[in-house]
């Protein structure tokens, strides 16, 4: 692949086959840690995040980190 005077890219056929990907598609870059960069379709992204918080409930933990601050700062504690 190479990126075009404009900044596109244009992904094999192969990749986009597998994965689904048809023209009008909107794709989603997240840069890696390491340096790379990974490309989702906005389904693949929301499916991943489905996967990270399924059975977590994230208002709980929102609420306790919230109260454990509070309490480090009425300690004293930053």
């Amino acid at each position: 692949m190479r990126v075009g005077n404009k900044g596109r890219v244009v992904f094999p056929a192969e990749i986009r086959a597998r994965h689904g990907w048809d023209e009008g598609t909107v794709l989603i870059t997240i840069e890696q840690p390491d340096g790379g960069v990974l490309v989702l379709s906005r389904e693949e992204a929301l499916a991943r995040i489905r996967e990270q918080v399924a059975g977590r409930d994230i208002v709980q933990e929102l609420i306790d980190e919230r109260r454990a601050e509070a309490a480090r700062e009425d300690a004293g504690i930053s």
